[in-house]
């Protein structure tokens, strides 16, 4: 009776807090507190998704941390997952850690492996040799 009592006050409160198992935005909802936590990938992040090198490159210039993780994961990681080799060279000649591990455990090398980033996973394994 109170694991019922429990399920049904839970689903309440999942109901009130307007979480569908449809929605796609990067809104985080905790039903125990009905607080609203907005995850979003940095704009580092950002450009090495979409392959800009320039911005890439002006942003290291400028003091980024080639190491600093978004939503998990490193820059590094975006770049394998993406196969965007000529940004995975840079980050590693501006000294991005190629045996770092995300928040799931996994490194750089074993997301262009998941993503079939052949040219990726040949540029990290030459980076993991020196």
């Amino acid at each position: 009776m109170k694991k019922t009592i429990l399920s049904v006050a839970a689903a309440c409160m999942v109901m009130v807090a307007g979480v569908s198992a449809n929605e796609t935005n990067n809104e985080i909802v905790n039903p125990l507190n009905t607080s609203v936590i907005t995850a979003e990938i940095s704009s580092f992040c950002k450009a090495i998704v979409k392959g800009d090198v320039e911005t890439v490159k002006k942003l290291i210039e400028l003091g980024e941390d080639v190491n600093q993780k978004s939503l998990g994961l490193a820059p590094i990681h975006f770049a394998a997952r993406y196969n965007k080799t000529e940004i995975l060279e840079v980050l590693i000649a501006n000294g991005a850690n190629v045996k770092k591990k995300c928040d799931k455990g996994y490194t750089a090398k074993k997301y262009a492996e998941l993503s079939n980033a052949t040219e990726a996973l040949e540029i990290l394994k030459l980076a993991m040799k020196k």
